[in-house]
């Protein structure tokens, strides 16, 4: 196990309701009468990336007007207002971390293992949630960073994973993925990297089939996962479990005789 690989939205830090009140903000200021409660917003996250969730949303409501000439400049124009109110509420009073991120980064990098970033939000978004805990320099951190301003095609194609892991020069048995949606998980196992799943109440209902484990959160000591974990005598994931975990999932998907990863995966 060399390399780590992080969704953000979701997986990082329960951002979508902030992005929620961040469209709804910018609706009212661009003058519209659209308003997203929690369920339309649940189900429009099955559309990956703001710019197309605003226009798949847009054609359900006004089909005519969504397929105009200007249509596109619109979605630009609005996605940079909710853009601005999203980064402007991050700065303004931030978001905590779920559990257990900010102590298996720093397990990873004791182990010198590397950290990578795989998600299709904007930068300026990856910026307003992560300076507030890792400062300016956060991208430091990590190894490798693929992002909406890196790779176009939005998951649940696994672009952004072929991507992260070239620039890694891994292969995709050699990582681990933490994901929180279904088309996340499409996305890392579509480039064959094993994934752990968090959801969140948005993403709850999603199916995870393929996944090595799905749970709450990841768990620290002061905020212990409430079921056991397994093969744990302790109730939060650390490197140990993943190894374990990997290990695992390579033995179950060939047999150990053939696995080329048996002595690496240590």
């Amino acid at each position: 196990m060399q390399a780590l690989i992080f969704d953000v939205d979701g997986t990082l830090a329960d951002t979508e309701t902030a992005h929620l009140h961040a469209f709804n903000a910018a609706f009212a200021e661009a003058g519209l009468d659209w308003c997203w409660d929690q369920a339309l917003y649940t189900r429009l996250l099955k559309v990956a990336g703001g710019k197309e969730r605003l226009l798949h949303y847009w054609r359900t409501i006004e089909w005519e007007e969504a397929e105009g000439v200007r249509a596109l400049e619109v979605v630009d124009a609005l996605h940079a207002l909710k853009t601005r109110h999203y980064t402007e509420r991050m700065r303004g009073t931030g978001l905590p971390l779920r559990p257990g991120i900010v102590r298996l980064f720093d397990e990873a990098h004791a182990a010198g293992i590397r950290l990578a970033i795989a998600t299709t939000t904007t930068p300026a978004n990856l910026d307003a949630l992560l300076q507030a805990h890792f400062g300016m320099h956060w991208r430091t951190r990590f190894a490798v960073i693929g992002d909406a301003g890196t790779t176009r095609a939005k998951k649940p194609a696994p672009d952004v994973y072929h991507d992260v892991l070239a620039q890694l020069d891994l292969p995709a048995a050699a990582c681990l993925a933490f994901e929180d949606s279904g088309n996340g998980l499409l996305a890392a196992l579509g480039a064959r990297v094993p994934t752990i799943v968090t959801p969140t109440a948005y993403t709850s209902r999603d199916c995870f089939d393929g996944s090595l484990a799905v749970l709450p959160h990841l768990g620290d000591p002061h905020t212990p996962l409430v079921q056991p974990v397994r093969g744990e005598p302790h109730r939060w994931i650390d490197l140990t479990t993943l190894r374990r975990w990997r290990r695992d999932a390579i033995h179950q998907a060939e047999p150990a005789a053939q696995s080329p990863l048996n002595a690496s995966a240590q």
